[in-house]
């Protein structure tokens, strides 16, 4: 009977201590095809921004790079002037100069460019950009794929 008790206690206890620890929901996909193709376009723009501005780490780049093929998959934009649109608007950005002499006296020669590439990410430039060339902005792949 004891031993009983102690397993319905360790039980219970086990149970309200879970139902305690805030749940992550686990994934192992991508979610970019449940976000809209105008979200999509901006997030294929900074993935854009951080492979040019982080070129000579190949690491960095081809993992932004990849990231921008797979964004491409599930963004519905204009083809013929987005590409062009883009590289401008991404090269426009990493070519400001962000010096900061503080920081310049302790770690000198900082560009900032990934605080370059989240200011455009967040810029009225992207967002008429992305009005202007992206396809059924609010509509997203999972949601197309549904209809179909």
């Amino acid at each position: 009977m004891i031993a009983i008790r102690s397993l319905l206690s360790a039980v219970l206890l086990s149970s309200i201590s879970a139902l305690a620890q805030p749940q992550t929901p686990r994934t192992s996909a991508p979610q970019a095809p449940l976000r809209t193709h105008l979200q999509n376009y901006k997030d294929m723009v900074l993935a854009t921004c951080v492979a040019t501005a982080y070129r000579q780490n190949s690491a960095a780049a081809s993992d932004a790079a990849s990231t921008v093929s797979a964004l491409r998959d599930w963004t519905e934009y204009d083809l013929d002037h987005a590409p062009d649109a883009m590289k401008q608007l991404v090269d426009r950005f990493l070519a400001r100069d962000y010096r900061n002499p503080l920081a310049e006296a302790e770690s000198p020669g900082q560009q900032f460019n990934l605080l370059k590439c989240l200011d455009l990410y967040h810029s009225a430039e992207l967002d008429a950009q992305a009005k202007r060339l992206v396809m059924r902005p609010k509509h997203s792949s999972s949601k197309d794929s549904q209809t179909r």
